[in-house]
């Protein structure tokens, strides 16, 4: 064993490398464990694939495609789309590829699946693939054509990033969940803050944080320009693999004297339900001082928030109201057995009994795909990750980003509100 103190990342990508020890900035080979793509960015990794000039990807087990963002399909275009990611798969006897009412929300289902594990090298077609460091992965977002070379090799390059360790400690106030922490260190560095490097989150709050928070978390360390966002697994890691999981999974964890950039630590107990206004995820403020915004839409769903413990916040905040005349509401679980987990308990009753409409599980309007589009001058309260200019619609509508309590809450209140003020 090297004596070279390193984070989890390092240990990560040294392994996969062959190497005993890799450092910040270092250019290195990295084996992968699995490719990833959707039904935008598979088509144009199939395109380059066929451009190789090999018959057949490195592993059919490890080569996965998710049609998620415009499916069920919206129009001809996107039909098409899928049927050359679905040809393609059959072509290559792929063991991973999910049709509608089998599919979900590709960084939600991987994970569920058992596909993604801990230890593992994962690299995709979509910037929101760094979700699975919630099991204590490397898991990042490449290009298409990256992902098309690392399915004919089995491998990719990149250089190693250097670290941010982030502490979250003590305990979360009420109606404060892991999307307010994640909203909370964005607004706080900035959607620059990480840029290439990893994020490394951890703290006594962590520690008890559950799975679906972790993967809230490092969704949307992207968002801070982050490489990659990591958690070290632990017990409650090894409770969600341990019949799951269809691969041998290794614990990695960061020495004690690694060294980090800087080290940033938070008193949760100070943080309070949060809201990223337009159009950035890094122009947050409490929700006690949104103001007197009112809305047009609520959507409760995505990679991000689209779990059962989302859809159960949501149903909390909705027993026995009714959402606001003027706003419609559509919540996405992000896979059919999270759906159906939801109709067993009450939860989706509970939704449509109060005017809310629930769909199929889709990246849909998160990326103004489709089933949710806003008009010009709407605005919208989303559980998804990003509020760019025109992400979910007309370049003249607003996205403001929270938590299922507080968008819940919105949806009844008709206006941006916390939970703990809605009558």
């Amino acid at each position: 064993m090297t004596s070279k103190p390193m984070d989890i990342t390092k240990k990560i990508l040294a392994e996969h490398s062959g190497l005993e020890y890799v450092e910040a900035g270092q250019l290195i080979t990295s084996k992968v464990d699995i490719t990833l793509a959707n039904d935008i960015t598979g088509p144009v990794a199939i395109n380059e694939f066929n451009k190789i000039g090999v018959d057949k990807v490195f592993d059919n087990e490890r080569v996965v495609f998710v049609p998620d963002h415009f499916v069920p399909n919206r129009d001809i275009k996107s039909a098409q789309q899928v049927k050359q990611v679905r040809e393609f798969s059959r072509n290559q006897n792929l063991k991973h590829f999910f049709e509608v009412g089998r599919m979900g929300i590709e960084h939600a289902l991987l994970p569920d699946k058992g596909i993604v594990t801990a230890g593992d090298v994962v690299i995709g077609a979509d910037s929101h693939t760094c979700t699975y460091g919630a099991l204590g992965a490397f898991s990042t977002g490449m290009g298409s054509t990256d992902i098309a070379c690392a399915m004919a090799s089995g491998e990719t390059w990149l250089k190693v990033p250097s670290a941010i360790k982030v502490e979250f400690n003590g305990k979360l106030n009420d109606y404060v969940c892991a999307k307010d922490l994640i909203l909370h260190l964005i607004g706080d560095i900035g959607v620059d803050g990480a840029l290439y490097k990893t994020l490394e989150i951890s703290g006594s709050c962590i520690k008890e944080l559950p799975m679906d928070g972790r993967f809230t978390i490092c969704n949307m360390a992207i968002e801070a320009g982050a490489k990659n966002g990591i958690i070290e697994p632990d017990d409650i890691t090894k409770a969600y693999l341990e019949n799951r999981s269809i691969r041998p999974y290794k614990f990695y964890k960061s020495d004690n004297d690694a060294e980090y950039e800087k080290v940033i630590v938070y008193n949760t107990e100070e943080i309070e339900p949060t809201v990223a206004f337009p159009h950035l995820p890094g122009n947050t403020k409490p929700v006690s001082k949104a103001g007197d915004i009112k809305i047009d839409q609520v959507v409760i769903g995505s990679c991000t928030n689209g779990r059962l413990s989302d859809i159960k916040a949501a149903a909390e905040i909705l027993k026995g109201k009714k959402v606001h005349k003027d706003v419609r509401l559509i919540v996405f679980p992000a896979t059919q057995e999270i759906y159906l987990e939801a109709l067993r308990k009450g939860y989706i009753e509970t939704i449509i009994e109060s005017g809310g409409a629930v769909s199929t599980p889709t990246c849909g309007p998160c990326l103004g795909g489709h089933a949710g589009i806003l008009a010009a001058g709407e605005r919208a309260i989303s559980t998804t990750n990003r509020n760019f200019i025109g992400r979910m619609g007309h370049v003249e509508s607003e996205v403001y980003l929270a938590s299922p309590y507080v968008a819940a809450a919105s949806a009844v209140a008709g206006r941006i509100i916390s939970p703990k003020d809605l009558n």
